[in-house]
């Protein structure tokens, strides 16, 4: 099939939703199909307000609908509810063609937390969106019930996988302290994904930050004691996640949390709250700790066997995520 992913997040930007649809895509093309990206690297665009490493395409219904008929999709799938995803949408309810959409971000949230707007106010903006596909794709059943509990009426599940090639617990270390633990986080630095509640924490060792974002100059001043690292991928992401002895997930807003799956297939296991996200990729899987204080976790997680942890992580696969995807999938009919 010719598949058309439309996206407003997309390279450069390094996030679980980008990582996602260019790990299903390579998925999608080693079972033989087409699969063609449209994202804001087609287009004019400008920074996303308090976001500026996030670009907003900047364009008219009229070019991206040149864009997709050159591509003649069999089906469509529209990922983000950006500008590119609204004017598709808006191509596609038009031309009366049937789409899936996917819910990668608890978008209400992250809104309450950077601008106090209510979130029914955003879920009723999200559902008038999402409920004109005849699917919209979420990470995990928790999700897949809240959103159909808020009304969302297409919600079914699209799991998520891990490269565990390259994230695993074989290989060098990186220099660190040989008598006290490592803490670590990975992830945006951003208000949303409550960095300040891990930083905050009374925990032994030190405490390791990989990631950008806008709460990050304020943090590192902050916090001047902890080992700030940037932006890390592929391998040299691997060597920092074996390379400590506990992940630490403190957002309680994330609608999956890939880090979270890379940290275990490393044999690091993960502390986090019990919410959405680590209820479902964590669970009673013996791969990571949840509890209502989040340094308890972090210090129950470092009892964890690591090779139990990474058996946990064997449970994702990429390729049994994509085949949800394809069943959701909707054929475009040829007139």
């Amino acid at each position: 099939m010719k598949i058309l992913i439309i996206t407003d997040a997309w390279e450069p930007q390094v996030n679980g939703v980008v990582r996602t649809l260019k790990m299903t895509r390579r998925e999608l093309q080693r079972q033989g199909h087409s699969v063609e990206i449209i994202s804001p690297l087609g287009f004019r665009s400008i920074p996303c307000p308090t976001y500026p490493e996030i670009s907003l395409a900047i364009t008219r219904e009229g070019d991206l609908a040149r864009h997709i008929d050159r591509f003649a999709p069999d089906c469509l799938h529209i990922a983000t509810e950006g500008p590119l995803g609204w004017l598709a949408r808006r191509i596609a309810v038009r031309r009366r063609w049937p789409f899936t959409t996917a819910y990668h971000s608890r978008f209400p949230e992250y809104v309450e937390a950077r601008f106090r707007l209510p979130v029914c106010w955003t879920y009723a903006l999200l559902r008038r969106f999402h409920n004109a596909a005849r699917a919209t794709l979420a990470p995990t059943p928790a999700i897949v019930n809240d959103l159909k509990a808020r009304g969302f009426h297409g919600a079914r599940l699209w799991s998520r996988g891990v490269d565990l090639e390259t994230f695993s617990d074989r290989g060098d270390r990186m220099e660190r302290p040989a008598d006290r633990p490592v803490f670590l986080y990975v992830g945006r630095i951003a208000v949303e994904k409550q960095v300040d509640a891990f930083l905050r924490l009374d925990l032994p060792g030190e405490k390791w930050i990989a990631g950008e974002g806008p709460a990050r100059q304020h943090l590192q001043s902050r916090y001047p004691a902890a080992r700030w690292l940037g932006v890390l991928g592929g391998e040299a992401l691997a060597l920092l996640y074996r390379s400590a002895d506990v992940m630490v997930f403190p957002s309680v807003t994330d609608t999956f949390g890939l880090v979270m799956v890379e940290s275990m297939a490393c044999g690091t296991p993960v502390a986090a709250f019990p919410v959405a996200g680590p209820i479902d990729v964590i669970g009673q899987s013996g791969g990571g700790v949840m509890h209502e204080d989040l340094r308890e976790a972090s210090l129950l997680a470092l009892k964890l066997p690591r090779e139990q942890v990474r058996r946990r992580a064997e449970e994702f696969s990429w390729t049994t995520a994509t085949g949800q995807m394809l069943d959701a999938l909707q054929r475009i009919p040829r007139t």
